[in-house]
């Protein structure tokens, strides 16, 4: 399990060294109440190993889903999560908040 004093910005520079490819997709914005502040981390490799958080649930889930795709073709994304009646079927904030998230690959 991961620790808070864990810093994801050096596991991601790690597996980077290790020959691992890596995203890297952080919190950038928030609205009302979000699980993780502006600034939270999730670093997540090729074969979908990932450590630290930007939300939890089914919402990490579908960044990581992201992130694979952003490892394969290099192109960032920016991603945004809340409740909306457009968006209820998918990944989503049940505490109503909303967050932007980006999501780079690690070069």
């Amino acid at each position: 399990m991961m620790q808070p004093t864990d810093d994801i910005l050096a596991i991601a520079e790690r597996w980077r060294g290790e020959g691992r490819e890596v995203a890297l997709a952080t919190v950038v914005e928030t609205w009302g109440s979000a699980p993780r502040p502006v600034g939270s981390h999730l670093v997540v490799d090729g074969a979908g190993a990932f450590l630290g958080s930007v939300s939890g649930g089914c919402v990490e889930g579908e960044v990581v889903t992201e992130a694979l795709d952003v490892i394969a073709s290099g192109t960032p994304r920016l991603l945004e999560f809340g409740v909306t009646d457009e968006t209820a079927w998918r990944a989503g904030l049940s505490c109503g908040g909303r967050i932007k998230v980006y999501v780079e690959r690690v070069q």
